[in-house]
């Protein structure tokens, strides 16, 4: 998975999945009887095509094949894309990831699943964007629904708005793709807004909770259970599948928004129980953004597997030595103490009482009045 790589000066670095996988390794999550470590494989054409357009899957195999080569109408050799050698088996093995997460759901090997080196949100059908290649979140919707699945709840919680996945599914009422995520007034890509609810055709079917920038814990959880839940729960998804970019953390230095690996490693808890309530505990999750690479990534996403499994890890949790021996001999770099930062990760219920004079709270009551009537919901009340 580590051959998806744009280059050393880029941020969206290898490491980072180097860096997680040991950290889970070491904290023993890899070696929990229940679970089962699968690799990943390089997705078909075919498979690709289910969300992509085979001119795109082609495009994507040329320019890899002939890094000299870019196709900028396609996202290919941008700045933030720019073309590698192996581009396309790179992006198709993350693709596979989440493919094969979907296919352990799909055949009753497991409920639950996590690909950390999927979350590619930003990529369309026709097109690359921000740093994603091939759309493995929706490669995996598409699957479960063509197996039969009758609707799938996507949770979008990455700092930046997860257009591509929402756009795929734009005019399909089996989706509900839900993105909390800061404003793109001041963050890439810019859209994302609440009233951005969906195609003619499924209306409601997208949902969008734009954060103001500086966000922090309380108000990011505070959004979450304002909007997610009711919408789940009223929705009624046969799975649920989620992105778990980590690059709202504070010491981000691509965002704007100001959360905590405790504040995601509860967001990752809400939605462990929201698919148990909802859904049987089906559940696939991935990966997505975050470019501090030492501090936050491995933490948090470590933290999303071990939840996943049924074991979360306790925030006051000593980080193994031998990995924290392994970032200074490897990288030069100091890692963490603690899996948790000791964070005050308190909300407050929206039933409490709602804030006019607030941004964030003005944000939310946006997406709750536009949405929520297509639920059957009270925006003031539910």
């Amino acid at each position: 998975m580590s051959a998806y790589n744009f280059g050393p000066n880029h941020p969206m670095s290898p490491k980072r999945l180097d860096l997680t996988a040991g950290l889970a390794r070491e904290l023993g999550i890899l070696a929990l009887p229940q679970v089962s470590v699968l690799e990943a494989y390089v997705a078909s054409d075919d498979e690709l095509a289910s969300v992509h357009t085979r001119d795109y899957v082609a495009a994507v195999r040329r320019v890899g094949e002939d890094p000299s080569l870019s196709d900028p109408a396609r996202g290919l050799g941008t700045e933030d894309d720019p073309v590698f050698a192996g581009m396309h088996e790179a992006g198709a093995r993350l693709a596979g990831g989440s493919l094969r997460a979907a296919e352990s759901l799909i055949s009753g090997a497991t409920p639950r699943a996590v690909n950390f080196g999927g979350g590619m949100h930003h990529a369309f059908a026709d097109k690359a964007s921000g740093f994603c290649i091939y759309n493995d979140t929706a490669l995996a919707i598409q699957k479960l629904l063509d197996s039969g699945v009758s609707k799938v709840a996507y949770i979008d919680i990455d700092a930046h708005h997860g257009d591509g996945t929402e756009k795929i599914f734009w005019n399909d009422p089996r989706v509900l793709t839900i993105s909390l995520h800061e404003t793109g007034i001041s963050l890439f890509p810019g859209t994302g807004f609440a009233n951005d609810i969906g195609g003619p055709g499924a209306a409601g079917s997208a949902v969008n909770v734009a954060l103001p920038a500086g966000t922090s814990d309380a108000g990011w959880l505070r959004a979450f259970h304002a909007v997610v839940p009711q919408l789940v729960e009223a929705f009624g998804p046969d799975v649920i599948v989620s992105q778990h970019g980590c690059d709202s953390h504070r010491d981000d230095e691509l965002t704007h928004l100001n959360t905590s690996v405790d504040g995601q490693r509860e967001a990752a808890l809400s939605i462990a129980a929201l698919a148990d309530k909802v859904c049987g505990g089906r559940w696939i999750a991935t990966g997505g953004g975050g470019y501090n690479i030492v501090s936050v990534v491995p933490r948090v996403w470590s933290h999303l597997m071990a939840i996943v499994a049924g074991r979360p890890v306790p925030l006051r949790t000593a980080v193994p030595e031998t990995w924290r021996t392994y970032v200074a001999e490897k990288y030069g770099m100091v890692a963490p103490l603690l899996m948790g930062e000791d964070a005050d990760t308190w909300w407050r219920s929206w039933e409490v009482g709602y804030n006019p004079s607030d941004a964030l709270d003005r944000t939310v009551m946006a997406t709750r009045k536009v949405v929520f009537p297509l639920y059957g919901l009270d925006p003031w009340f539910d």
